[in-house]
């Protein structure tokens, strides 16, 4: 144990390993775009698969007895561990469901998946801080104190991993919606303006946006099937922004509820909300351009100017060299 501790910490060793990494990295970095496969029909599947389970809670709440039930596939060993240890009360808030159903996991398994893993991840991260600290010797320097607030600082990185990789998809899903949200109103607005309802209009642009943002086609399609299976349209529209949880979104759904609830003139709204999401778009952009220069300042001092300097300077040092 001693000799394989030296030898995992000696330099040569990190380095050579920082060195694969590094390459691996850039190869999957090149070969990842090749490699991406469109989920489309996999999202549309689990879309048509919601919208017969809410066909199957619509039709027990019909029920008489009121004692049907809508029982869904689960891993049963994570549904164990949630139960016996309550995992649901004790870590579970309506805030936590919002933001895995703005991370696209709507199903009681990725809730029991998420769970499970902020229950685990911090004893697992605690057993390996404790063996790096530990069992192999690092930090030996360091006084006991240092050494163990090392390891329960890994824990909490351990416990707070799951949110962390939340977040990570919450933002990308949020960024596909965004981009490709003005064009979607687009094709709504003139689905609408040919004579077509709210719900062909959404399902058709559904159908049409799936190519740009599989994620916005995943949520158009299942606001379409709530339309159809809710009894309240306002809910149905609500639950559009909350699962995006994106203003612009909040905004034409408001814009909707209005027009439903008043009679106001779709199409009109449609237009107006469609240049505004579009004009932010742009603004987004062009912020993004302007702070680039400030970004670019620190990469060409380490790495442009060096260069530059050496390409100009070399051929007269060289010369300086070889005279005296």
């Amino acid at each position: 144990m001693k000799d394989l501790a030296v030898a995992i910490t000696e330099p040569t060793m990190i380095f050579a390993v920082l060195v694969a990494l590094a390459v691996f990295a850039t190869l999957y970095s090149l070969a990842a775009p090749f490699m991406e496969r469109g989920d489309l029909d996999k999202r549309m599947k689990a879309v048509s698969t919601e919208r017969e389970q809410m066909r199957a809670r619509e039709r027990a709440r019909m029920n008489a007895d009121g004692k049907a039930s809508l029982r869904t596939q689960n891993n049963q060993s994570v549904r164990q561990i949630v139960e016996r240890f309550n995992l649901r009360e004790a870590l579970v808030d309506e805030g936590t469901l919002n933001k895995l159903r703005a991370a696209g996991l709507r199903s009681q398994n990725a809730l029991n998946m998420f769970l499970v893993a902020r229950f685990l991840l911090p004893f697992l991260f605690l057993i390996l801080a404790a063996v790096w600290v530990f069992a192999l010797g690092n930090l030996a320097s360091k006084p006991i104190g240092i050494r163990i607030l090392a390891v329960v600082g890994f824990a909490y990185v351990g416990f707070y991993a799951p949110n962390i990789f939340v977040s990570n998809k919450v933002g990308k899903r949020q960024k596909s919606i965004k981009r490709a949200w003005p064009d979607a109103l687009d094709l709504m607005l003139i689905c609408v303006e040919s004579g077509n309802s709210i719900e062909a209009a959404m399902r058709r642009a559904a159908e049409e946006i799936g190519t740009s943002s599989p994620e916005l086609a995943e949520e158009l399609a299942l606001t379409t099937a709530e339309l159809s299976f809710l009894q309240d349209r306002r809910t149905a529209l609500e639950n559009l922004g909350n699962r995006t949880q994106l203003d612009i979104v909040r905004s034409v759904v408001q814009a909707l509820i209005q027009a439903d609830r008043y009679g106001t003139p779709v199409s009109q709204a449609l237009r107006v909300l469609a240049q505004e999401s579009r004009d932010e778009r742009m603004n987004e952009a062009e912020k993004k351009a302007a702070a680039l220069p400030p970004k670019l300042t620190v990469p060409m001092i380490l790495f442009f100017l060096p260069v530059l300097v050496a390409v100009i300077l070399g051929p007269a040092g060289i010369q300086v060299s070889s005279r005296f």
